[in-house]
């Protein structure tokens, strides 16, 4: 002990003591001015991003707030068309009217028996006025309704016509997207009803005695067997870790056996030797059978869910997520189903549209979306909406390969009636089984033109019958109308 210590009794002298309160006094206040930002920090990001989002929620009240003192804006395509409005006569009664009836019931949505599609997602811009201040303040002063925001979508009406009128009377799908941005450019579901008479309908429309489920939107919630479509995937993880995938062959005799389990091609055709390509472009489910079990599970399965699979596909909108399931315990049998779209694999029309604007995109996903800005009645704007690049999945390279290659499924198989337009067309098609019958969806996923892609599409008709009969005769048309002939 030192001869201070023993002058002040061996005691820790009161100096000591001062400093070691003011430290912990100089440790709380931090703590304090730490959580004190926290919460500033946490109250500006919910006014500037969290706070519209939680009014937009259906179950907010201050949306009944808003509307007794804004009419509903509209809703309206990229090209112009009311899509959605309000219609208030004479007594005040406002009645929300949509013009295109049922072309555009799922994607656009209701108000009534809860609000759904960009109904429900731009529920509050829809209801929120950015019309002149004086403007707003004299209506105020009159105890009349500021009019709503404009919600200006990305649909195309005339390609979403002519998509709603090519589907006819069956049940599926179609999906239109532009590659480089992520816009969807028609989205249709069938069955479909009138949202104008929705609250007539209701009870025949959630009984469903006919299974129509006309209120599901099978373009974003719809799951399926993606059938030979999915051969794109198989091809570009087989081309992945095989650098001399142009070497590859197979010797197809029009069936083959994998774990026990026969995989056939269609109508049992022999399609003799094949290469890649010629395996995809002529949908050889022997040759990619034979890929399937030969592929790394787990670098086959990375490779899906870059593409999206188990996961959101992305946007504001309601969608279920697609399935993949294989990995390294899953057994051969399984494998060759998988490979060729089949096993326990399912997947959205708009999924399926992503992978194939991801190709036509160089290898980039974007994020899907529907509105492109919100405009003030007086046309000024309020809120514009950019691309958003997800991620990078393959590369130029690897996406001008496969590009190639789905060429080749137009030049040279199952997709040849497209080679009739008048710019070259990337695509597959798909027949996938459902039941134990044999009956099969009929898909198409494609895009043009090939070397410098302008809309991507894809295409399912519910147990149709085959993709080149079914579901090409629909993208044909949806290019022809985007492109013209």
């Amino acid at each position: 002990m030192s001869d201070r210590e023993r002058r002040d009794g061996g005691n820790v002298r009161p100096e000591q003591d001062k400093k070691r309160g003011n430290r912990q006094v100089i440790a709380v206040a931090y703590c304090v001015v730490l959580v004190f930002l926290t919460m500033i920090g946490y109250l500006v990001r919910f006014m500037v991003q969290d706070s519209s989002e939680v009014i937009n929620n259906p179950a907010n009240k201050r949306q009944e707030l808003l509307a007794k003192r804004v009419v509903r804006g509209d809703i309206v395509s990229s090209d112009g068309k009311v899509l959605a409005t309000t219609e208030t006569d004479k007594n005040g009664k406002e009645t929300r009217v949509y013009p295109y009836k049922n072309e555009f019931c799922h994607v656009v949505g209701r108000v009534w028996n809860s609000k759904t599609g960009i109904e429900r997602e731009q529920s509050f811009p829809l209801l929120t006025s950015h019309v002149n201040p004086f403007k707003q303040l004299s209506n105020q002063l009159q105890g009349q309704k500021n009019q709503g925001d404009k919600v200006i979508t990305t649909l195309d009406a005339r390609l979403q016509q002519i998509a709603y009128e090519a589907l006819g009377n069956q049940k599926g799908a179609v999906v239109a997207i532009e590659p480089s941005t992520g816009k969807i450019l028609a989205m249709v579901s069938k069955p479909d009803y009138d949202p104008n008479t929705v609250q007539q309908q209701w009870d025949t429309l959630v009984e469903d005695p006919e299974g129509n489920s006309a209120l599901l939107n099978r373009a974003t919630q719809g799951l399926y067997p993606p059938g030979s479509t999915f051969k794109i995937l198989t091809a570009l993880e087989y081309m992945r870790e095989n650098p001399s995938y142009s070497k590859y062959q197979y010797n197809c005799q029009g069936s083959d056996n994998f774990g026990g389990n026969v995989i056939r091609c269609y109508n049992g055709e022999r399609h003799g030797i094949v290469d890649l390509k010629s395996s995809l472009a002529h949908s050889c489910n022997g040759s990619f059978a034979h890929i399937g079990v030969g592929l790394n599970r787990t670098s086959y399965r990375k490779l899906c869910e870059s593409f999206g699979f188990n996961q959101s596909a992305g946007g504001s909108f309601a969608s279920s997520k697609s399935q993949f399931v294989l990995n390294k315990k899953s057994d051969v049998a399984e494998a060759a189903q998988t490979a060729i779209g089949q096993g326990k694999t399912t997947i959205t029309p708009l999924q399926n549209a992503l992978i194939s604007a991801t190709i036509a995109n160089d290898g980039n996903l974007m994020t899907p979306y529907l509105v492109d800005r919100i405009e003030s009645v007086d046309g000024n704007i309020v809120k514009k909406y950019k691309p958003e690049v997800r991620r990078k999945v393959i590369s130029k390279k690897r996406s001008n390969q496969i590009t190639g290659m789905m060429r080749s499924v137009v030049s040279d198989g199952t997709a040849g009636s497209l080679k009739n337009l008048s710019y070259p067309v990337a695509g597959k098609t798909g027949t996938a089984e459902f039941d134990a019958r044999g009956t099969s969806h009929a898909w198409f996923v494609g895009f043009a033109p090939a070397a410098a892609p302008g809309i991507a599409v894809s295409v399912i008709v519910e147990g149709a019958g085959t993709g080149s009969q079914y579901a090409v005769p629909i993208a044909s048309k949806l290019f022809e109308e985007y492109l013209g002939n």
